[in-house]
């Protein structure tokens, strides 16, 4: 019996309609698949569409035309499998660490006692066992970032959805928490789909490297399979020479894609 496909876009086309009547294509004949239990990371230049795929697989946005499927069954309305991890804080401020993240099983009837002692327990698989009281401005951005990553996988979602989530961080930051992803990742191989505009951190972290190219009507243009072998160490992976041809490989395409949405966001400034 096959494995049913976490998550498979069939020429998924994206369009929103302006204020003066035309219509914007953002992305265009998109195919995408993820399995079950693997990492797949979207890179692409800015405004590319990589954020708004995700919204499309999360079932937040309706594509325009095409499907999307998520464990071989259409997708309609919100995608209840799913986990979205978002690159701003999305913690409430008058809440707990702990609070924070039990709240993803209060409000789906788990009683508070349970919920605080499994929130208790996933913030200290995060390392902040002992900084459940604190609120979120006493924490640092990483902190923060490790208590959104709680309130996620609280609710065992059996899809990740991740949004440029270490974007905001500094880079020493971003490999820890890198890493502890890959640890948390590792324990049960979720499907996992991770924009970054980062290209080392997509070859770091993922299975598959997808490159969309500039918009609009963007469109996957290339889908590398990254062999380096797991479990994998964001500092010590980006050593290793295979990565760094890897790296080379994919960014003779994606820089052209790059350039090319500068050229556009410079032209459109100039229009103004």
């Amino acid at each position: 019996m096959s494995t049913p496909t976490a998550v498979a876009l069939e020429d998924a086309k994206v369009a929103f309609h302006l204020g003066d009547g035309r219509v914007y294509t953002a992305v265009e004949k998109a195919h995408l698949s993820v399995a079950q239990g693997e990492f797949v990371a979207i890179v692409g230049p800015t405004g590319c569409g990589k954020s708004t795929l995700l919204n499309v697989a999360a079932g937040l946005l309706k594509p325009a035309a095409g499907s999307v499927r998520i464990f071989d069954q259409p997708l309609a309305g919100l995608n209840r499998d799913a986990g979205y991890l978002f690159q701003a804080d999305a913690l409430f401020p008058w809440k707990t660490a702990l609070d924070n993240v039990a709240i993803g099983l209060e409000i789906v009837g788990t009683s508070r006692a349970e919920a605080l002692a499994r929130a208790q327990k996933w913030l200290t698989s995060v390392g902040l066992g002992a900084f459940a009281n604190r609120y979120p401005h006493m924490l640092s951005g990483g902190q923060r970032k490790r208590v959104a990553l709680a309130q996620v996988l609280i609710r065992d979602p059996k899809i990740l959805l991740m949004d440029e989530p270490f974007g905001p961080l500094d880079a020493q930051t971003r490999q820890v928490m890198g890493n502890l992803l890959l640890d948390l990742w590792n324990a049960d191989r979720k499907a996992v789909l991770f924009v970054t505009h980062d290209l080392e951190e997509a070859i770091a972290l993922a299975d598959r490297v997808v490159i969309m190219s500039a918009g609009p009507s963007s469109r996957i243009i290339g889908d590398w399979r990254v062999s380096l072998p797991r479990p994998r160490d964001i500092f010590e992976v980006r050593l290793d020479k295979e990565f760094h041809a890897l790296h080379r490989e994919i960014w003779s395409v994606l820089k052209d894609e790059v350039m090319k949405g500068y050229a556009q966001s410079t032209q459109a400034a100039e229009a103004v």
